[in-house]
């Protein structure tokens, strides 16, 4: 194997011109290798191994190879690295939808200045060593660092707690490692936001429709505080309950435009194994925590009620809690 055979090996089939000329090619090789088709031209300087439809991490590894330091060989000397959403795809894997829409997001450092190439936006920033794991292909940002880049460029808090929510949920990060970045950045928009947040999920909520469960439900009404994410182990197989109050067990569903009787048989499975146990399941959805959640708040202070827990307290005058009292 050559040393160009073992750089395409190692890059998912991209290679720079810079790398090819580096491991001893002319540039008459690289013009050879073109018209042979070995190699095909996939972003200005960047090739890859084929010439079909390039797939999302040859983008990736093209966009960072095409920002990189010039002779950059790999590594912290290529001083280009995946950024933003494309870090936490990168990371992720395929599957998620909408993953690979968009452009390949890349960050160098502030004191470089690049042209950003047809499909690639490029971040310029102060890059602290750690922030970037240059062992990985291609190199990306820290899922927390990346995480809380998209969280504060949101557009809306859903998307805010979102990214974060997914940082954390699909175990890439800890909440307390992103407090910590957090509170490393001198300035971050929307701090104080943020900050409760990755206090919440700290404390369990995993996904956004359970930290909206826990601000516009449970705590603006005064219900009783749960204990969330609770690891049982069932005749099922090892899972982790929503919210547990005593016996009870709430349940976010927070699938919002597909299903599959696969999921459906699965989440009913989950009640019956608690129903086995001795526990008694809600399972809430999107339009009862977010469309309706006063009218949810009241349902559950009565069934919370029978339960023995001090009674709830209504958020405000329209409330149906009010109503109710």
């Amino acid at each position: 194997m050559t040393d160009l055979d073992a750089l395409l090996v190692s890059q998912d089939g991209v290679v720079s011109r810079a790398q090819a000329i580096a491991v001893g090619l002319q540039p008459h090789d690289v013009r050879r290798l073109v018209r042979r088709r070995d190699l095909a031209p996939l972003l200005p300087g960047v090739y890859v191994s084929h010439t079909g439809e390039p797939t999302w991490l040859q983008r990736a590894w093209g966009a960072v190879l095409a920002c990189a330091s010039p002779y950059g060989m790999g590594g912290a000397d290529l001083g280009a690295a995946l950024a933003g959403a494309s870090a936490m795809r990168a990371a992720d894997g395929p599957g998620r939808p909408g993953g690979d829409a968009g452009p390949i997001e890349v960050v160098v450092p502030r004191s470089r200045r690049v042209v950003a190439p047809s499909g690639v936006t490029v971040v310029r920033s102060r890059l602290a060593p750690d922030h970037v794991q240059w062992h990985l292909g291609p190199p990306r940002l820290r899922y927390e660092e990346a995480a809380l880049d998209v969280a504060v460029r949101a557009t809306g808090e859903i998307a805010a707690i979102d990214a974060i929510a997914r940082a954390v949920q699909g175990r890439h990060t800890t909440a307390v490692r992103m407090q910590t970045a957090l509170a490393s950045r001198a300035r971050a928009p929307r701090r104080v936001f943020l900050e409760s947040v990755l206090a919440d999920v700290a404390h369990g909520t995993c996904s956004v429709l359970e930290h909206a469960f826990l601000t516009r439900v449970e705590r603006t009404h005064g219900l009783p505080s749960a204990i969330r994410q609770v690891r049982a182990g069932t005749a099922s197989g090892l899972v982790y309950r929503d919210a547990v109050y005593g016996e009870r067990i709430v349940e976010l569903d927070g699938r919002l435009f597909h299903d599959t009787a696969e999921q459906r048989d699965r989440d009913f499975e989950r009640d019956l194994d608690a129903a086995v146990e001795g526990h008694s399941t809600v399972r809430l959805t999107w339009g009862q925590v977010v469309g309706r959640p006063c009218r949810t708040a009241a349902k559950l202070a009565l069934l919370f009620a029978r339960d023995g827990w001090p009674a709830a307290m209504p958020c405000g005058p329209g409330c149906d809690l009010a109503r109710a009292a």
